[in-house]
């Protein structure tokens, strides 16, 4: 784990939403949620792959870069919030701690990822970039986000539920809901970093790849995870006849699927990302892997 990036992320975090001119409450929610700790992955591998594509510049990338990865930090946390919420997912615990709904109540919640979805945009704009690149990169992370990426998947989601889905199906859920910003987070590294088209095929597998692993992951410590050390509900996903890859696949299986995808991650990188920052984001697909057994 890079402990100095992650320490930068959440102190640039800390000083955000605290302005006057926002209503206290919102204020609270909003940055009750931002700031409830998590391993901040998207920032840290945006900022990581942008270091790693060009490490020559990689002090001179963080500072300039550092708005955007607040920004992919704020859609990931808005849709925790929305996720949690009745309507979807129902839950009550996140990070450890109440849901935003259930310590805001459900309105403000909604609105506190509004208002984190939206701000989210601004700060990526105060990046330090080519315009023509920065652009691109916020197109790519509306885009995630929208109703081809992450909506898309909730939709699929709460379609699913309850209902027998190919693995096809479920590999198309996973790629929209939880890949989409994975992937785009490490191709916005690499695109901001001024990549060759090399290194942005590298990134783009390899954010495709941690995604899907992510996911299995995440189904699996589901099944067999302790609500303390995963800091959420558990076997959630079967009361709520969630399709998932433990229950298309079996655990074994599921874990096998979750290693391959991981080595194909490190596989992209192998020859054409070096150093600290490339050898930290093949640590991260190793230590999804580690967290299943």
């Amino acid at each position: 784990m890079n402990n100095g990036l992650l320490t930068r992320i959440n102190e640039f975090l800390a000083e955000t939403f605290l302005s006057s001119d926002i209503p206290g409450q919102l204020s609270e929610a909003m940055r009750y949620s931002l700031l409830a700790g998590g391993k901040r992955l998207r920032p840290m591998l945006f900022l990581s792959m942008a270091r790693a594509c060009a490490p020559e510049r990689a002090e001179e990338l963080t500072t300039r870069l550092m708005p955007f990865a607040a920004g992919l930090e704020m859609i990931h946390t808005y849709s925790l919030i929305h996720d949690d919420l009745p309507a979807m997912d129902n839950d009550d615990l996140r990070r450890g701690r109440p849901t935003c709904h259930k310590a805001y109540g459900e309105a403000n919640a909604i609105l506190a990822g509004d208002a984190l979805l939206t701000n989210a945009f601004g700060y990526m704009t105060q990046a330090e970039a080519a315009a023509d690149l920065l652009l691109k990169a916020i197109r790519l992370s509306a885009e995630a986000a929208g109703a081809a990426g992450m909506a898309g998947g909730q939709v699929l989601d709460l379609a699913a539920e309850g209902r027998a889905i190919t693995l096809e199906a479920l590999k198309i859920l996973n790629a929209k809901k939880t890949g989409a910003l994975l992937r785009c987070s490490c191709e916005c590294g690499a695109l901001l970093a001024g990549a060759s088209e090399r290194q942005m095929e590298a990134a783009r597998i390899f954010g495709s790849e941690l995604g899907i692993a992510f996911q299995i992951t995440d189904d699996i410590l589901d099944v067999v995870g302790e609500e303390s050390a995963v800091g959420k509900q558990v076997r959630h996903d079967a009361e709520c006849g969630k399709a998932t890859w433990p229950s298309l696949l079996g655990l074994d299986a599921a874990r096998q699927k979750a290693e391959l995808c991981c080595k194909r991650a490190e596989m992209a990188l192998d020859g054409i990302l070096y150093g600290q920052d490339a050898e930290f984001l093949c640590q991260t697909a190793r230590r999804l892997v580690g967290r299943t057994h």
